[in-house]
Formats: structure tokens, sequence, C-alpha cells
């Protein structure tokens, strides 16, 4: 491995580590207190240069002051020849305690009078020059090591004429422990005021926003954990109010979608179901359509040729009985190939307009003789004619007497049609029947399939109910009556399509 490999993963290793401990803490520290700390630091340094030259020139001034003060009174103590006067005056300056020594010369460099802790040992050339000059001069100079500042003030007699040089000094530490001092001064209240920024800055930082992120990071971690139920609460600052608000919308967003994911799982189940419910029933249609054809001819044929053979046989022989027997059976054939050829739909549909109360009346017209037969009776509860549906009129006739005569096979005596005037138009018939146990109901409508004793039914009464319903673009439901009974739910919309017409529109649209 190659030292440029490991220091790639090293780099690697401490991104990964950094972008784990990299928080919201971290980030007001680096991005804002950091840089105001040292935008302060260097205000400070720049503040603190400032005052350092002033204070310099402050304290160099007083140097100044003191020299030219005493000036005068050596000037003219100088020109007098008393030098007694002019070291008088030198200590009266020296006991000030701003002046580290102060020195007199005449105006060929010769030392007059000296008072301070150190004798300095200027050329008497370099002084006589400065004293020739006439000029005040200042600058930081060496004097037997330590360092100094020197001022030079030129001495002058009564007639202006240059006559001596008046040095006075002060020790350059002065100025170096005052403006240490300050800088001292200065970072400490720096250092004072980086401390108490970083807790306001903290303390804030946990006031403001640091609990309501942590409250948000504990509904998260719920929902985690499968309380999807749980929201986020929207306190706090108004940026933390808006995440915890979209947290919540998304959450929402993500509860409604799975909702309807379900949904359209249910319905695409539901359809799958149907589909395959149809094409078993399109399979046993097309079954039983060519069993009603290769039926319907030899049937004929039977009840023609027994037809012919009564009229030849004697009255009351077994001859006539046999082939009375015999026509029957053909007829109760041929009333299963009609239910054949009706669960087949091989017949033509023919939509109109029908008010509903006509079709009930047409269908208790067909089942009077078996209503009188039976004792029962049929209680109509809607309000006539009722509402107007477009329908094939047969068709729906068809599925009326179906349900009463079921009703009526099942042991029914009273049978109770009612409907309602909206749309789709839901029509309820009750019966007071034994009802259809819940276990069998899911296969009530399935083709052939009968509870009846066999001779009795074959199966397909209901399952052309169905069939009828669905072309019409309907449904019918299975529940129980007031009286225990039956009740058969039905509900079709005011205009039903076709589906030829359906067709054709599917292909245009």
């Amino acid at each position: 491995m190659t030292h440029a490999t490991k220091l790639s993963r090293v780099i690697t290793r401490l991104r990964n580590v950094w972008s784990h401990g990299y928080s919201l803490r971290w980030a007001l520290i680096l991005r804002v207190l950091l840089p105001l700390l040292v935008a302060m630091s260097l205000v400070t340094v720049v503040g603190l240069r400032t005052m350092e030259q002033a204070i310099e020139t402050r304290m160099q001034e007083d140097v100044e002051l003191v020299a030219r003060a005493i000036r005068l009174p050596i000037s003219d103590s100088l020109e007098k020849g008393e030098d007694a006067s002019v070291r008088q005056a030198l200590e009266s300056v020296f006991r000030i305690g701003r002046v580290y020594g102060a020195y007199v010369y005449d105006d060929s460099g010769d030392l007059v009078a000296a008072v301070g802790a150190v004798n300095p040992t200027p050329e008497s050339r370099e002084l006589a020059e400065r004293a020739a000059d006439g000029e005040r001069s200042g600058d930081f100079e060496q004097i037997q090591g330590q360092e100094v500042y020197s001022y030079f003030e030129p001495l002058t007699d009564s007639s202006g004429r240059i006559s001596g040089l008046l040095q006075v000094t002060r020790r350059g530490s002065d100025f170096r422990d005052d403006i240490g001092r300050m800088r001292l001064q200065a970072f400490a209240f720096i250092g004072a005021a980086g401390v108490a920024i970083s807790l306001l800055l903290l303390v804030g930082h946990r006031g403001a926003i640091g609990r309501h992120l942590a409250s948000l990071a504990g509904s998260m971690s719920r929902i985690e954990a499968g309380e999807r139920e749980h929201r986020a609460s929207a306190e706090g600052p108004k940026e933390v109010r808006s995440l915890s608000t979209a947290f919540n919308t998304m959450l929402n967003s993500m509860e409604e979608a799975e909702q309807e994911i379900a949904q359209r799982r249910s319905e695409q189940a539901r359809l799958e179901d149907e589909l395959r419910h149809a094409e078993k029933l399109a399979a046993i249609g097309r079954l039983a359509a060519g069993v009603a054809h290769e039926l319907g001819t030899p049937l004929s044929v039977i009840d023609g040729k027994a037809q012919r053979a009564l009229r030849h046989a004697d009255a009351d022989s077994r001859q006539e009985r046999s082939l009375e027997q015999i026509r029957a059976e053909v007829t109760r054939m041929e009333h299963i190939v009609r239910q054949l050829l009706e669960f087949a739909r091989t017949s033509s549909r023919q939509f109109r307009w029908t008010r509903l109360g006509d079709l009930v009346g047409a269908s208790l017209a067909s089942l009077e003789d078996r209503l009188r037969e039976l004792g029962a009776a049929v209680v109509v509860r809607g309000e006539t004619p009722g509402p107007e549906l477009y329908v094939d009129p047969v068709r729906i006739e068809q599925v009326l007497v179906n349900l009463m005569r079921n009703a009526l096979q099942a042991g029914a005596r009273q049978i109770t049609v009612n409907w309602d005037d909206a749309d789709p138009v839901t029509v309820t018939i009750d019966d007071n029947g034994p009802g259809v146990p819940e276990e069998i109901r899911p296969r009530l409508f399935e083709p052939f399939f009968t509870t009846k004793s066999v001779g009795d039914g074959t199966g397909l009464g209901l399952a052309v109910v169905h069939g009828i319903i669905t072309e019409h673009g309907g449904a019918i439901a299975i529940g129980v009556s007031p009286d225990e009974g039956a009740r058969f739910t039905l509900t079709l919309p005011r205009e039903a399509r076709p589906e030829s017409e359906q067709i054709k529109g599917h292909d245009h649209g």
C-alpha cells in the first residue's frame, strides 16, 4: 500500500468522523463565534496599535514638556555661570518621577551638570553639532545598556545665541510597561468576552433551536419505531415550525399515498376477481349456448312424436300416461334450455325508457297464478309509477320474476318490494322465508350452484339475474330482511347503456 493510498484513507476516515460529529452547535461555533472572535481580535490589535502609538506620543510629549519647563531657568543659570543653580533645576525635574535622567551641556558639548542613575557618554562633537543646529529632537537610544528616550532642547542666552544643550531622558521600559499592561487588559477583555459570548450562544442555541430540533429528532425516532400516527409538535422559531409542518405534511402525504396504494391494490384484486369470474361465466355461457342449441332440435322432435302418438293412444291407458310424462319432461327440459340460452345472452337487447312501477306490475302478473296457488302475497311500497329507467324491460322483468319466484320456492309467503327515487335507483326485495346462510352467499350467483334438491332447480336463476344487472351497469347484494328472511338489494342507474353502445363509446373515446 502506497503512502498516497494511506493518506487518502486517513483523510476519508477523518471526513467521516467529522461528518458524523458536525452538528448545528459546531456550525454556530465555527461559522459564527469563531469569525466573530477573529474579527474582535483584529479590531483589538488595530486599536491597540493605535493606542500604543498615542501613548508613546503622549509620553514623549511629557518629556518634551518637562524639558521646556526648565529650559529658561537653566539657560539663565548657565549664562550667569551658576552651576549650582543649574544642578538644582535638574534635581527638581528628577523629583517629578517621570524622568530617568537630565543633563546640561555647554556649547562645546562638555557636560555641565547631570542628574540621574546613568550618565550618558555621548561624543562632545556630536553634542556640539546638536547645539549648533538649534533644533529640538528626540529618539530612542542605548545608554550603558539601558534603552531610553532622549530629548534634546537647545539652550540660549539673553541675546538668543546658543549657549548649551539640555538632554532629558526617560526609560524605554516605562513605555513598554504601560503598553504591556494595556495589551494584557485588552486580551483579557477579549478572552472574557469570548467566553461570555460562547456561553450566551450555546445557551441561546439550546433554548431557541436545540431543544426543538431534539424534539423533532425524537418524533422521527418514534415514527421509525412504528408510531406512524405520531406527528411533530409545531413549536419554536418560525424556521423550526416550518420544518415541523413540512415534516408532518410529508408524513400525511405518505400516509395518504399508502392508503391510496392499498385502495388501488384492493380495487385491483376486486377487478381481477371480477375478471376471473367474467371469464368463467363466459366460458360457461359458451358451453351452455352450445348445449342448448344441440338439445333444442332433438327435444322438439321428441315432443312432436309424443304428441302424434297421443292421438292414437287409448284414453286413460298406460300408453297415454307414459306419453304425457314424456311431454312433461320435455317441457321441463325446454325450460332448462331457455335458461341456458338466457344465461348465454343469445337474445337481442332492446333498451327504452320504462317506469319501474310498470315493470313490477308486469312481474306480479306473471306470478299471479303461482301466488294464488301458494296463498302468498306481494306488498309493493314504492311510489307508483316509480322512477323512469332506460333499460331492457324484458330483462329487468325477468330479474324481478326470478327473485320473487326464488323466494316462493324457498318457502316465503310474503314478499315486499320497495324502491327509492334516487340516481342510481335502489330496489329492495324482502321475504319472510328462511333466509340465505352467510357461508353460501358468496357462491349464490355462481352458475349451476343451487341449494334445492335434484330436479327442483338448475342453479341458473340467480346467475341470470346477476348477469342482467351487471350488463345494465348495476349491482346486486344479499342481506337479511326485517323478517329474518332474505333481502336482495338491486342498484340500477337511471340510464343504463347497452353493451353495444358502450363498445362504440370506447371505440370513439
